[in-house]
């Protein structure tokens, strides 16, 4: 409804009925439609595009989910999620060490996937719950929701910057009073407030995307078989960007899905003796870093001496 209003409110009441200067008008309306064009796909795209959900191979079969749930022993109940564990791409432990089970979904949970209450469902790289857009934002909107806070930023930026002269005249009585001075005053607060209420917003989520971590990992970092690590898929300023926008950087700005991978895996980088910690037995550290990509259905692991 604000959305509309504004609308309304700039086009009508401020260009139309309030500017006389026709190429001053001719210019803000052609800016402010891409703005809001924008502005609004972005925010359509972050609402409507559904949480990406765990495949079918981390769910637990028929017989799995027998055999977990007749089984009283804890320890045992462990070491059965364990086994099928080392069947997936799975890197990530539960605090307590084992291994991220929902009881909900009956899932193994990926890395970087989270159960969302409110969704009722385990969310891909689950970032948070967005009650601006009423939706879980997650690996499968995430970028929508940067660019829609980039662009509703912009969108305010620009009417605010636009608006600012015609509230001074009509504020200083330069201008006849009209329906057309609300609209235009009320513009001009209700853009600055959204402007910096966002800009927090956006200037946080820049700094996770630089990091490459999620608003839950920020507040509790992913654990590996050697504990926590809050820059456990930290690849560098340059490919953390490309995890969420893709490697085209023509694409970056648009509102079309280009994150890099399946929501399942993820690069990342560790201790060597994580290879797989589910499969991984208690060795001794050592000196090497070990990077694991993953392209498809291949992985690769490169380790450098440091």
């Amino acid at each position: 409804m604000v959305m509309l209003w504004s609308y309304y409110a700039y086009v009508f009441e401020l260009c139309l009925f309030t500017i006389t200067n026709g190429f001053e008008k001719v210019a803000y309306l052609a800016v402010f439609h891409v703005c809001f064009v924008m502005f609004a796909w972005t925010y359509w795209k972050s609402i409507f595009t559904p949480p990406s959900q765990p495949s079918k191979q981390f769910h637990m079969s028929y017989s799995d989910k027998e055999r977990y749930e007749n089984e009283e022993r804890s320890e045992v109940q462990k070491q059965i999620l364990l086994d099928i564990a080392k069947r997936l791409p799975v890197y990530t432990r539960a605090a307590s060490g084992a291994v991220r089970f929902c009881d909900r979904c009956q899932v193994i949970k990926p890395d970087r996937c989270h159960h969302c209450s409110l969704c009722e469902m385990c969310v891909l790289k689950m970032d948070h719950h967005c009650p601006w857009v009423n939706n879980c934002i997650g690996f499968s909107n995430y970028k929508f929701f940067l660019l829609f806070l980039t662009y509703a930023m912009l969108y305010c930026v620009f009417i605010s910057s636009t608006v600012l002269q015609y509230f001074i005249k009509f504020w200083a009585g330069e201008l006849p009073n009209g329906h057309a001075k609300f609209h235009v005053l009320f513009l001009l607060f209700v853009a600055l407030m959204f402007f910096v209420s966002l800009m927090f917003l956006f200037g946080y989520h820049c700094w996770l995307v630089a990091k490459n971590r999620s608003t839950l990992e920020a507040f509790q970092y992913p654990t590996f078989h050697n504990g926590p690590d809050r820059n456990g898929f930290n690849l560098g300023f340059s490919k953390n960007l490309q995890q969420v926008f893709g490697e085209d950087r023509k694409y970056w700005f648009i509102p079309t899905f280009t994150s890099l991978g399946d929501g399942h895996f993820f690069p990342m980088r560790f201790l060597s003796e994580s290879r797989n910690p589910l499969l991984a037995s208690e060795e001794g550290g050592s000196d090497e870093e070990t990077y694991i990509l993953r392209r498809g259905d291949q992985s690769v692991t490169i380790e450098l001496d440091t």
